[in-house]
């Protein structure tokens, strides 16, 4: 695959997962410092891993909040909470993603998770807008 498709297929699996408000205000507040990492997550992130056949998106979601969980990555961590619900997760699943977290990673990376969760799948019902696109 040449980069331009990849663009092109990271791009529209982008918006899919992460929903097109995410995705126009990250494209809206790029400028040439970030631009080139944009670009790099658009082909390889998007289009090359999370388009590959071999899982399926909601099995992706489980494995990247277990990620972001362990790592603490709390910005990340809300923004694909958002996406594990896009792509068919519902906080129960979501919180065993985190459970499982706190066996295998600790309970501190569990506990900050669940809180970012939380108050992300609140965000959800008070707001509409703001939640699941």
């Amino acid at each position: 695959m040449d980069d331009e498709t990849r663009y092109a297929t990271g791009m529209a699996v982008r918006r899919e997962v992460l929903g097109n408000p995410h995705v126009d205000g990250a494209e809206a507040g790029k400028d040439s410092f970030i631009a080139d990492f944009h670009d790099l997550i658009t082909r390889y992130a998007w289009g090359e891993i999370w388009s590959r056949p071999g899982l399926d998106r909601r099995t992706r979601s489980c494995i990247t909040l277990a990620v972001l969980a362990t790592l603490r990555c709390e910005d990340e961590m809300a923004m694909h909470v958002r996406a594990a619900r896009n792509n068919g997760l519902s906080p129960e699943e979501i919180a065993e993603v985190l459970l499982q977290v706190a066996i295998y990673a600790g309970v501190p990376a569990a506990h900050l998770a669940f809180d970012v969760a939380q108050r992300t799948l609140a965000a959800e019902h008070a707001d509409p807008a703001t939640g699941v696109d």
